[in-house]
């Protein structure tokens, strides 16, 4: 399958900081890619390599056949990128910031009327075209930036953390809108650090303090990335089972999950784990294997060596 997308060694250094550390992979055309870590992990400082919109301190990588230190021009108009921040301009309506950037897009009078049309049809943004962008909420803003990265049918598209400051219901419809895009052979690049939403990616890229931790499907994640078994645990009282659980033998780690606690630790230690907690005279109600969730994962990934961290090749 040919790749949108192909990273090997890419580097950034600003003065003695090391942003992104010779991340490696590849991103298959159609699917969703998701870049997954904490604020600060190189997430967005990686998208703006890939957009031709930083240069490489070393390494290389190539967008839609492209190399994006040689020839970012040719990057930048293939593709459609919504930066982090909210960038359109508040003081004019939703349909003037469209078609601004039609126009930046060099579209014909004909084609930038149908486009946006199109466009405010599909995000269900007809009848509000005429309002001012700083009247409109967040939601409807990010729908509007979307719009305006997408106008040109890019082949390619770049979401830095688009969801960040809306809402849940938002949220979930700004991502059936990348589904929308997908299905219709887009491929979605996309930058976040909630855990819920890279669940709907095809690929997750887990970045750590400029690292490529890991790399692979969300199912694959769970099953390959992940060290031992997570240990679902209701025990009282809570606070001495939260205190007890770190010093047993096997376990890695512990977290309060609501009443429960979620306990990582070696595959089939379960059994012995409850009985060190009886000993102690605590009262175990339910100590149970349940699937890991992607923040099970990523913890558990941050925690072992450097050197354990291989990512699996998307």
């Amino acid at each position: 399958m040919p790749y949108a997308v192909e990273a090997e060694d890419l580097t950034k250094q600003f003065g003695s900081f090391t942003a992104v550390d010779h991340i490696s992979f590849r991103v298959r055309e159609g699917e969703i890619f998701g870049f997954l870590g904490p604020n600060g992990s190189g997430k967005t400082t990686t998208i703006r390599m890939l957009c031709g919109l930083l240069m490489p301190t070393a390494g290389r990588a190539h967008v839609l056949g492209y190399d994006v230190a040689r020839q970012p021009e040719q990057v930048k108009a293939r593709i459609g990128y919504m930066s982090q921040r909210f960038s359109l301009y508040s003081d004019l309506t939703a349909y003037e910031n469209l078609e601004f950037y039609a126009g930046i897009y060099r579209l014909s009078p004909q084609e930038r009327r149908r486009r946006i049309d199109e466009f405010l049809e599909m995000v269900d943004l007809t009848g509000r075209e005429k309002e001012r962008v700083e009247n409109l909420s967040g939601g409807w803003k990010q729908r509007l930036a979307l719009g305006c990265a997408i106008l040109h049918r890019p082949r390619m598209l770049f979401l830095d953390e688009p969801t960040g400051g809306v809402d849940p219901s938002s949220r979930r419809e700004f991502w059936d809108l990348i589904y929308t895009m997908a299905s219709q052979g887009t491929t979605v690049f996309v930058t976040t650090h909630y855990m819920d939403e890279a669940e709907h990616c095809h690929t997750i890229g887990l970045m750590y303090q400029g690292r490529l931790i890991a790399c692979d499907s969300p199912d694959g994640l769970k099953s390959e990335a992940m060290r031992g078994q997570v240990l679902e645990v209701a025990a009282e009282p809570l606070m001495e089972a939260l205190e007890t659980l770190p010093i047993l033998p096997g376990v890695h780690e512990v977290a309060i999950y609501g009443t429960l606690l979620h306990v990582v630790a070696d595959s089939g230690s379960g059994p012995a784990i409850r009985a060190a907690l009886e000993e102690r005279n605590l009262r175990v109600d339910t100590l149970e294997a349940i699937p890991p969730s992607l923040e099970d994962v990523f913890i558990s990934l941050v925690q072992q060596p450097v050197d354990l961290r291989t990512p699996t090749d998307a």
